[in-house]
């Protein structure tokens, strides 16, 4: 044989292999990031300096008689944070298989009182609505107060003033209806709330009264079967961002049957009711990023922590902390893949992880129709409250494109810092696309249009971003992240 010919024979070869490459389809470059140290990512928003701080003032409990024309009463001044504080009688463990009572005089002062009376879990306490509890809300406005009534399994899942709340009146310019309110003052209003648990076919109904008003809240269908634990009864502050407070007094006071003598002090367990402190976790201030934290089950070094909802009217109320990418586009497939905890979920809150546009997904807007930022892609954590927290895909291109997966097949996600592995694939097809979430070793598939794939938008940023709506926060860690940073 010939050196020429074993040459050709050579180069032949070479070139089929260099014709079999250039066939096959060009793979993304991924990254990995441990956050072992500080990665240095981009951050806009998303640690504000200065931070403001508010004061939290709890000084609720028992409080014998000041002067001839007052009583001995539970109550005091409570304040929403979110740092839990209650004074509240123990009880042994209930359940949603039982009955439950209470009853008594409610007096409310003017002011901005926002509280929860009624049965929780002293040991499962987390933002709100916070789960194992069967409650009314009181939350003052001025010379009213308004009252709800609410409850949350044990799996968070929440309902209230359904089929009917307190009574209502119509305004004559809108023609909405609102909440008539009771007025505050000097005037002690009687209630009572009874939960039946074989009223609502065997659902479960809590009904309350108030001031000659009643309300009724059925459990929806399922919620029973969730399950919910109490071992306390009493006044629970509003677990979430700090707000105003204001005073709430309870002159009489009857639980399960049984009157609480106030003649004298009864006792009741308090947590963090007498006490003053700052707190930084002030709406819609967030604190994410780079976390020294080990909460996702990953080594120490993490991304996330206090992420609220943004409002895209205002540019520094939009906040986000990402990687800088080589400019991806939907033509081509995307990438990401690692571990998440939510440790705390309030209600009426999201938050977003996965590819965005610096500008475009930061850009300002008059109107608030839309809560997913454009030329987004990646994963949402929200509600709603009566199905808890769920874990999903969505994306926005621009106004014409958006889209996210039904609730009903999502994932769910419990606000109990547990640690899930979930990965997130998007790929191009001649039909339009599709988006393949992986949460814990299930799969669901969101379908995308050709005009995804055939769009212009362009994602020049991975990691955490705001909402263009706003709303209450979330705690979220994420770690071991893989994702595509070049197509």
């Amino acid at each position: 044989m010939s050196l020429r010919f074993v040459c050709t024979l050579l180069g032949l070869a070479l070139s089929a292999i260099v014709v079999a490459k250039q066939s096959e389809p060009p793979q993304p470059t991924l990254k990995t990031e441990h956050f072992d140290n500080d990665p240095q990512w981009e951050g806009v928003n998303n640690r504000p300096k200065p931070n403001k701080t508010r004061k939290i003032r709890q000084d609720f409990g028992f409080r014998p008689a000041t002067a001839p024309n007052t009583q001995n009463a539970i109550g005091g001044y409570i304040t929403p944070s979110s740092t839990p504080a209650y004074y509240a009688k123990p009880l042994p463990l209930r359940t949603l298989n039982q009955p439950l009572t209470a009853s008594g005089t409610l007096l409310v002062p003017n002011g901005k009182a926002h509280l929860l009376l009624g049965f929780f879990n002293s040991k499962t306490l987390n933002e709100w609505r916070t789960p194992n509890s069967i409650a009314l809300r009181i939350q003052g406005r001025g010379n009213v107060f308004f009252a709800y009534v609410e409850y949350c399994t044990q799996k968070w899942r929440a309902g209230a003033d359904s089929p009917g709340g307190f009574a209502t009146i119509k305004d004559d310019i809108t023609g909405r209806s609102h909440l008539k309110g009771f007025p505050c003052g000097d005037t002690a209003y009687p209630w009572t709330l009874r939960y039946d648990p074989d009223a609502n076919g065997g659902n479960g109904s809590i009904t309350v009264t108030l001031g000659g008003e009643t309300a009724q809240c059925y459990l929806t269908p399922g919620h029973k079967m969730d399950g919910a634990t109490f071992d306390h009864f009493g006044l629970l502050n509003i677990m979430k961002s700090a707000d105003s407070g204001g005073e709430a007094w309870l002159p009489n006071i009857s639980v399960e049957g049984k009157a609480e003598d106030l003649s004298k002090n009864p006792q009741w367990e308090g947590l963090g009711n007498r006490t003053e402190y700052p707190t930084t976790d002030v709406r819609p201030q967030g604190d994410f990023g780079y976390s020294p934290t080990a909460f996702a089950g990953g080594n120490r070094g993490e991304l996330g922590g206090l992420i609220f909802r943004g409002d895209c009217r205002y540019p520094n109320k939009m906040a986000c902390y990402g990687d800088r990418l080589s400019p991806l586009t939907l033509d081509k497939p995307l990438l990401v893949s690692g571990k998440v905890s939510l440790r705390r979920g309030v209600s009426d809150s999201t938050t977003l992880i996965g590819f965005y546009h610096s500008k475009e997904s930061m850009a300002t807007n008059d109107s608030q129709k839309y809560a997913l930022p454009n030329c987004f892609l990646g994963i949402a954590i929200e509600g709603p409250s009566r199905d808890g927290f769920y874990f999903y895909p969505a994306y926005r291109i621009d106004e014409s494109v958006t889209e996210s997966t039904p609730y009903r097949i999502a994932p769910r996600i419990l606000p109990d810092g547990t640690t899930h592995n979930w990965s997130l694939t998007y790929t191009p097809t001649a039909e339009g696309g599709e988006v393949v979430l992986t949460f814990d070793g299930k799969s669901v598939t969101l379908k995308t249009p050709q005009s995804v794939t055939q769009s212009k938008a362009t994602f020049d940023r991975f990691g955490i971003i705001t909402t263009w709506i706003d709303g209450n926060g979330q705690r979220v860690y994420y770690d071991d992240l893989t994702y595509t940073v070049r197509q």
